[in-house]
């Protein structure tokens, strides 16, 4: 009986010295975690690991970083979920960068007289309070909360206000970040400083008060106050000065030259004894620096149905940022991106509209994106010094016809080691008149020929002159009026994830995208000689796909998938080509440039007759030199080119606006942003980008999987709940069998 006793106290003892033990190896794990900070991203992405791309911007910091977060403590779910990971992405930063990176934690909620002072700084920096919805004890409650920060580098400020979730924070902080350094190294190295010189007529103030432009006399002061606060931040890299060419003859002539905005007046009487003199006046702002210039409007003007001609005064809080982005774009911070105007391409961008206007055709949503990471430059083909300084060329939809000459500078720009990307639709839609619209009659859907396509067939891809439907498409919701439901669009595709080519890193995060009116693309075979060239497919229609040809008519309402199963299949909509290029020119002789045909004078004309008497004469002495070898040329051209890569996507409506979110953050905004950042050798940002990919469908499976996967959930997880109780009453039964022949 006294050994049973004894047996107990041990067993006893032991269960709560066990006990005892486990709290404090679980309190020393603690402690030293605290100190010893580590952890293991199991995620698919590496969602919560520092990217490549981030350690090597913090890591490679020349001068000291700043980061100020003003976070309210005890934030309300999900919002205390964005402050924690606010603190954890800025330790990795920590961890990764050099003795210039730091930040700071700072605590705005509360009403001592330290916590005044943390609101005063916050406030200081432009970051207010936001309004947030709390759900407590089942009552939903708002609250202000700060939840922003402040990054200061050199003079340089840049703010993120509100961060109220996580998605793209370290992509945003990343780019940020390199924007900001490279823009103090760029800065402390002008040679001369960035001149912005504001045109403003004293003359519009008689006119202004009638145009709803009442406070066009306060712009002067506003203006030099921003350019003064501007320069604070610039190293005091601006030299700003006023014109008034009203007051001085000088100015005036140098707004005529500078194409500055012109209003013109006739004089104005009317029966409430108003009268205006006629006169003219100026405005606008032209920033220059070296032999960069780009000129900002001040007045806005648009055409509104009932109200006519309206005038609009650009809002100061958009000047700001403009003038901010003007000066970057001027003195080279961003690298520059060719945007080929001319030729019937899609506007890159266009004036805002007025309010009762419906918005322009445009891409202006990917250029406000593009803008964010790239200098974006309008080019024009007529002449080779027009692509100078560009690194790649985007194309969109050209529907005009492209002379030789001009396919020779763009084989050319290829050839010497550069970049394109051409978003092609092999249809020009024209509108039907005003009377044709209201029969029901839609847009006809003429086949062009731009010249273009030999280009690219000579370098391995041939586009189609059809459109790509799919079954697996857009379905446009119908209004209740006209019955509900849903309405297949079959000319825009949806495209899931097994077709797009999870081999590049750029696109391998994006999980799904949509096409619109997409041609079909398919490869050239290879010709010998014909360089050496690298093809791969992007993305490409879902199996349950056909060809619209000849005749294009794309009313949902007459559009059938084929009946014949034999005639559906995948098509190519996109293709990578990397390499070394042949020469579209290669053995032939260079196209003459086209001849621009002007109105002169008969002074010009005699002028003209001995130009061309002399050089004509220079021709003969240049041909005689080279008949006899005693004169040659070489690197003029190039029949083989350098290293390059080219992208071809059979759509060009994917850049509208209507595809393109403002904030960039759907899939189709996110795959144009990482060509463009993959074909300017810029892939680790582009994989950064997609990290947090939102769109994340889940995948398709058969009918037959989804019965069996489901029959898995109702039947055998209590299957399997049984089998381990089973498990267990053995043990159970085996151990109570033990201890009794134990003490039996």
């Amino acid at each position: 009986m006294k050994r049973d006793n004894c047996v107990a106290e041990g067993g006893l003892f032991g269960r709560y010295g066990k006990l005892v033990l486990y709290i404090i190896v679980v309190v020393m794990i603690n402690l030293v975690g605290i100190n010893l900070f580590t952890r293991v991203d199991l995620t698919a992405n590496k969602l919560y690991s520092l990217s490549p791309a981030s350690k090597e911007v913090v890591a490679t910091l020349s001068e000291p970083l700043t980061i100020k977060i003003f976070f309210s403590g005890n934030l309300p779910a999900p919002y205390n979920g964005v402050e924690r990971y606010v603190h954890d992405l800025l330790q990795e930063y920590e961890l990764a960068g050099n003795r210039y990176f730091n930040y700071q934690f700072f605590d705005p909620s509360g009403d001592d007289e330290t916590v005044a002072k943390v609101q005063k700084m916050a406030l200081s920096y432009g970051i207010q309070p936001v309004q947030i919805r709390a759900i407590e004890k089942d009552e939903v409650k708002f609250q202000n909360a700060y939840m922003g920060l402040v990054l200061i580098h050199g003079d340089l400020v840049e703010i993120l206000p509100a961060i109220i979730e996580t998605k793209g924070l370290e992509y945003h902080l990343t780019t940020t970040i390199k924007r900001m350094n490279n823009k103090i190294s760029r800065l402390l190295a002008l040679p001369e400083k960035v001149k912005i010189n504001l045109f403003l007529s004293s003359s519009l103030e008689t006119i202004a008060p009638y145009m709803n432009l009442d406070k066009i006399n306060q712009l002067p002061d506003a203006v030099s106050s921003l350019v003064k606060r501007l320069n604070d931040q610039l190293y005091n890299q601006i030299e700003f000065t006023f014109y008034n060419p009203t007051q001085d003859v000088e100015a005036e002539k140098k707004a005529a030259v500078e194409k500055i905005m012109e209003l013109q007046w006739k004089p104005f009487n009317n029966q409430h004894g108003v009268t205006i003199p006629g006169d003219h006046g100026y405005a606008g702002i032209t920033v220059t620096f070296a032999s960069e210039q780009q000129d900002i409007d001040l007045i806005s003007v648009a055409n509104v149905p009932i109200f006519g001609q309206q005038y609009q005064l650009t809002p100061m809080a958009d000047l700001e940022l403009t003038l901010n982005t003007v000066v970057e774009d001027v003195i080279g911070i961003n690298e520059q991106i060719g945007y080929l105007s001319g030729h019937g391409t899609l506007p890159l961008m266009v004036a805002r509209p007025m309010p009762g206007q419906p918005p322009a055709d445009s891409a202006s949503h990917f250029y406000g994106l593009l803008s964010q990471e790239y200098a974006p430059k309008m080019v024009t083909l007529d002449k080779m010094s027009s692509l100078a300084g560009i690194k790649t060329l985007i194309i969109v939809r050209p529907t005009e016809k492209f002379t030789d000459y001009e396919l020779y500078l763009l084989d050319q720009f290829i050839m010497r080691g550069n970049n394109l990307a051409l978003f092609y639709d092999p249809f020009k839609e024209q509108m039907p008149q005003q009377n044709m619209m209201m029969m029901g009659m839609g847009p006809t859907y003429v086949p062009i020929a731009t010249g273009l396509e030999k280009l690219i067939s000579h370098y391995g891809v041939n586009i189609g002159p059809a459109y790509v439907m799919d079954q697996e498409c857009f379905k446009q919701p119908i209004p209740q009026q006209q019955g509900g439901g849903e309405r297949l669009l079959y000319f825009a595709p949806l495209l899931k994830s097994e077709k797009i080519n999870k081999d590049f890193p750029f696109i391998k995060n994006i999980k799904g995208l949509v096409m619109v009116k997409a041609a079909p693309l398919t490869l050239v075979e290879k010709e010998p000689g014909a360089g050496d060239i690298q093809a791969a497919r992007l993305f490409s229609s879902s199996d349950n796909s056909w060809l619209m040809k000849n005749h294009i008519d794309l009313n949902p309402e007459l559009m059938h998938p084929p009946a014949e199963e034999k005639q559906l299949s995948s098509q190519v909509l996109a293709y990578l080509l990397e390499g070394s290029f042949s020469s579209y020119f290669k053995g032939q002789p260079q196209p003459d440039k086209p001849v621009e045909k002007k109105g002169e004078t008969e002074a010009d004309s005699v002028k003209s007759e001995d130009i061309n008497a002399d050089s004509t004469e220079s021709a003969k002495v240049l041909a005689a030199l080279a008949e006899k070898g005693e004169l040659s040329s070489s690197g003029d051209r190039l029949d083989q080119g350098k290293p390059g890569r080219l992208i071809v996507v059979g759509s060009a409506d994917i850049l509208r606006n209507n595809i393109v979110d403002e904030a960039g953050q759907t899939p189709n905004a996110q795959l144009l942003l990482n060509m463009v950042d993959y074909l300017n050798g810029r892939q680790e940002l582009a994989v950064l980008r997609t990290k947090t990919q939102s769109f994340n469908p889940l995948a398709d499976i058969d009918p037959e999987s989804r019965s069996l996967i489901k029959g898995a959930n109702l039947i055998g997880l209590p299957l399997l709940v049984i089998f381990a109780g089973f498990i267990a009453w053995l043990y159970r039964s085996a151990r109570r069998r033990r201890l009794k022949r134990m003490f039996s």
